[in-house]
């Protein structure tokens, strides 16, 4: 499978979203990343559900939805509510992960888990079965614009023999300091999926640099 490609909105401007997603929209973009955080899991607060119904109606994407918060099993219900394809969950953040999982599924969403850089994958052997993605935070959660972890690389490698010797399925996604360079080495090591945001909205031509991460 050729590696796919979500912009975050997270560093869109936010001024005119509706410019910035019909820009994704005519992109060769693959799904639309969108980063909520609560200010308690992460030093930060993003957008929630108004912004995403806003955007169900005009984003041609389907919309990978980060959960950077605390007990997401809250809101299962308004996710899907709210058009997401993806609806990604932290392990940290989820005492009963697959409960969370199943959730997630039985509301027609495919199930994403998210690891902490200094979070092991060996924690996901008796679940990576039942996920459809696997999200490996190559930055620390919280801000866009950080300088990529290099061990980053070594976990996709270390992630990808996993997925490989349990004959599951999930796709590998990695999100922080993505761009030509750290995203050649992510895809070479084994990811399926790069979330890149400062590199692609504040880029000069977003259209052309998305089109550069897909041809790597």
């Amino acid at each position: 499978m050729k590696h796919l490609i979500a912009p975050s909105l997270l560093s869109a401007d936010f001024l005119d979203l509706r410019k910035e997603v019909e820009m994704i929209n005519k992109s060769d973009a693959d799904w639309l990343h969108l980063d909520i955080m609560d200010g308690v899991f992460v030093p930060n607060i993003s957008f929630g559900f108004p912004v995403l119904n806003a955007l169900k109606t005009i984003c041609q994407k389907p919309m990978d939805v980060h959960l950077m918060i605390v007990e997401p099993l809250k809101f299962v219900r308004e996710i899907a509510a709210a058009g997401a394809y993806m609806m990604n969950v932290h392990y940290e953040t989820c005492t009963h992960l697959h409960r969370t999982v199943t959730a997630i599924k039985n509301e027609g969403m495919k199930a994403g888990v998210t690891l902490n850089p200094h979070t092991p994958i060996s924690l996901l052997e008796d679940i990576i079965r039942d996920v459809d993605m696997v999200l490996l935070m190559s930055v620390n959660p919280g801000f866009s614009g950080q300088s990529f972890i290099e061990h980053s690389v070594d976990k996709v490698i270390r992630l990808r023999e996993m997925i490989d010797r349990t004959g599951a399925d999930a796709l590998i996604e990695v999100d922080g300091g993505v761009n030509l360079e750290t995203g050649r080495r992510l895809v070479e090591a084994g990811a399926d999926v790069l979330v890149a945001g400062n590199f692609v909205f504040k880029s000069p031509d977003p259209v052309r640099t998305i089109r550069e991460l897909k041809a790597l």
